[in-house]
């Protein structure tokens, strides 16, 4: 290792673990602390305004100007109490990203002075620029104009002297510009499709929501060489770099004690977390090495998948604060495991039933085979759709990686509900499904065990697992917006819930019983399911995707072609006819999945390029001359028998010498291919070509990793995973 490079990693080491003293007092009393929930809006709202706001927030009615300048007005009373001096709308572009363009309170007062100001129509709308995120061609560069409308469903909140609203955000012509819209819209549809089937069980049911449970994985390296690493400073992952000695193949990493820095840096973003009412509940090592996770509580939806969003940004600021830089894309290294973001899915009422789990007796069983079994109708109709709400450049290198789940979406139901599930259809019209164990035996009963929860295995290999009371959607990667995954799964069920509605009271109108008209919708549906979607097996083999092709179900792995299931006929009905999203938002985020595609291999393959040329080549011709040096003096020397005492400085040298040619003329090859795709104006083919040179850059990093096993360690410009990967 170089001087500079050792001075780095040791200055790296000997930085210690933050002390983190968290406040006080039991996590529970500083909870929320910088949300304005509804603990605040009694303290700083008056009842009428307070419950015009809920109901705002609980039944969507919406709340008149005067009503929003005294909402605004107890905000700025509250904010100002924490020092805030800045306002903000927060949303979410297509970028992936989050967005905000802070505005002062600052006003003139007419006296000479100023004042901190406030009112309701800066909280219900703003007008930032929107000319430069991406939009698919919804608009031109020189039209800028873009919209952001508050969602009063989302908390606001307080990050540092700033008091961030979440928004939503649309074009001057009203199509989304973001994910919040389609989401917001998306779980409307599912709300709306669920609540009349669920009112068959229970006619009290006012609402159904969505729930969400993110489990949100990460890697963290030391910033110092982080630093010292153009490709992950540039593209979040390691273009180069030869499998440490050392990796994951001990197991000895998952769920091993947590490193003491690392610690501290968990115990300050849960701090952080906690203040901003995101109860994050679990923390521990995963597979690969510098490889962690966290998980949140199950919470609603649209307001879980912003905290995911704001969580993700204040991990990388507390992570500076303790030496550490967070990755957050989903294949960092190469020969471990990469990063994904499993999004933990079920239905629920506003009675408190859960949808996807056993109910407490024959009907309630009734009401919870109804939903599981249309969810899985759901993913198999649009299980490409489904793919292509998870598919980018970073998670392509992830899919199907034999440590993820397979490019193929199929459903995991474990032993006990495939059983149930046969059961179910083999069964004589009318007789009851009960819990076992709680009722007498009948004839034909169908067991679903009272301990149901401990009854179904897991399935790594598998992209959509039931586990037990909701379905884990395993797929998404790790620096995603939850908001796609769940806008195509929304829309699917609620579709499919449509679909079996219709045909229910078709059975109904005939006069059969409830119980029997439900069933005898629901075995046709699950004799399909079980034959199509549903999969127990290893995801990984290569029967599999022989025997998934044979079923119907989508293969497809090329990111730019999976991406094209947007805009299939099945796919723009589905969003149209429930008011998600038109052909032409539709048509904008498919040129944007491939734009983004598209740049983000470009510059990968720009930096892996100049690092080959300005950082491989030059150490490895500089370790050559000391070789060759090494030779002369040997013929110098000893020139009857030079050759064989210098050869192993000969056979390196000339292995030097084949590696540097083969990675010139590799390097010059991707230049020109880049030089073809960027003339392509068409983004799906660009998307294409590109994805033709994203496959070449591996065939780039062999003879690199090469060389690196050879280069003396002193010459070797980049800091290597064995220094990278572990944390002292």
């Amino acid at each position: 290792m170089s001087k500079l490079r050792f001075d780095v990693v040791q200055e790296a080491f000997k930085k210690k673990a933050k002390d983190v003293t968290a406040p006080n007092e039991r996590q529970s009393a500083y909870f929320g602390e910088l949300v304005f929930n509804r603990d605040k809006m009694r303290k700083y709202l008056d009842s009428k305004v307070f419950n015009a706001l809920v109901d705002c927030i609980d039944n969507g009615h919406p709340l008149d100007l005067s009503t929003a300048d005294k909402v605004a007005g107890g905000m700025k009373e509250w904010a100002l109490e924490h020092g805030v001096t800045h306002i903000t709308h927060w949303f979410q572009p297509l970028t992936e990203l989050t967005a905000e363009k802070h505005d002062s309170m600052l006003e003139y007062d007419g006296k000479g002075g100023v004042i901190e100001a406030f009112n309701g129509k800066s909280l219900i709308q703003q007008e930032p620029d929107a000319s430069s995120f991406p939009s698919g061609g919804i608009r031109a560069t020189f039209e800028a104009r873009g919209y952001t409308a508050w969602d009063p469903t989302s908390p606001v909140f307080i990050q540092g002297d700033t008091l961030c609203i979440p928004t939503v955000f649309i074009s001057y012509t009203g199509e989304a510009l973001d994910y919040k819209t389609p989401l917001k819209k998306s779980l409307k549809a599912v709300s709306e499709a669920a609540l009349p089937i669920c009112r068959l069980f229970n006619p009290d049911v006012k609402k159904v929501y969505s729930y969400l449970g993110w489990e949100q994985e990460y890697f963290l390296v030391d910033e110092d060489l982080y630093a010292a690493r153009p490709d992950l400073m540039l593209t979040g992952r390691t273009l180069v770099g030869h499998a440490s000695s050392k990796n994951q193949q001990l197991d000895d990493h998952y769920f091993a004690a947590i490193p003491s820095r690392v610690a501290a840096f968990m115990r300050e973003l849960e701090i952080e977390g906690c203040k901003l009412g995101i109860p994050l509940k679990t923390r521990h090592n995963e597979v690969a090495p510098n490889q962690f996770e966290f998980a949140s509580i199950y919470g609603e939806c649209n307001l879980s998948n912003d905290q995911n969003q704001m969580i993700m940004n204040t991990m990388n600021t507390v992570a500076r604060k303790h030496g550490f830089v967070v990755l957050l894309h989903e294949k960092p290294f190469a020969g471990i495991n990469g990063s994904g973001k499993h999004n933990n899915w079920s239905l629920g009422t506003d009675t408190g039933t859960q949808l996807l789990a056993p109910g407490k007796d024959a009907l309630g069983n009734l009401q919870f085979v109804t939903f599981f079994v249309n969810v899985l109708a759901a993913v198999q109709r649009h299980n490409a759709l489904l793919k292509a709400s998870i598919a980018s450049a970073t998670n392509e290198h992830r899919l199907g990686a034999n440590e993820a789940p397979p490019a193929i979406v199929s459903a995991f139901l474990g032993r006990t509900m495939t059983e149930v599930l046969r059961k179910l259809v083999e069964l004589p019209s009318g007789t009851p499904i009960e819990i076992a164990g709680k009722t007498g035996a009948s004839v034909g009963l169908v067991e679903i065990p009272e301990i149901f929860l401990d009854n179904t295995d897991r399935n790594r290999t598998s992209p959509f697992a039931f586990t037990g009371n909701r379905f884990e959607f395993r797929a998404v990667g790790s620096s995603s917006n939850c908001a796609g995954a769940m806008i195509a799964l929304s829309a699917a069920v609620a579709q499919q819930l449509n679909l079996f509605k219709g045909d229910l009271d078709r059975e109904l109108a005939t006069g059969k019983p409830l119980e029997i008209a439900v069933m005898d919708t629901l075995k046709p549906i699950i004799r399909s399911v079980i034959d199509v979607v549903c999969f127990d097996g290893n995801g990984y083999s290569d029967e599999w995707q022989r025997e998934a092709a044979r079923r119907g179900l989508d293969t497809e792995r090329s990111a730019p072609e999976i991406i094209k299931a947007y805009t299939t006929p099945e796919s723009v009905e589905l969003f149209t006819s429930l008011g998600i999203m038109t052909r032409k938002e539709l048509e904008a985020r498919n040129e944007v999945k491939w734009e983004m595609y598209s740049k983000k291999i470009q510059i990968e393959a720009r930096v892996l390029g100049r690092m080959a040329i300005n950082h491989i080549i030059p150490a490895a011709l500089a370790y050559q001359n000391a070789l060759l040096k090494n030779i002369s003096l040997m013929k110098e020397n000893f020139p009857e028998s030079y050759k064989e005492k210098a050869s192993v400085a000969i056979k390196l040298s000339d292995k030097i010498s084949g590696w540097v040619t083969e990675l010139e003329s590799l390097v010059g090859n991707m230049v020109e291919a880049r030089k073809k795709a960027n003339a392509i104006t068409d983004e799906y083919e660009k998307a294409v070509a590109y994805h033709k040179i994203a496959e070449s850059l591996s065939t780039i990093r062999t003879p690199i990793d090469q060389l690196e096993e050879v280069v003396d360690n002193d010459t070797w410009p980049l800091p290597k995973y064995r220094e990278l990967l572990f944390i002292n």
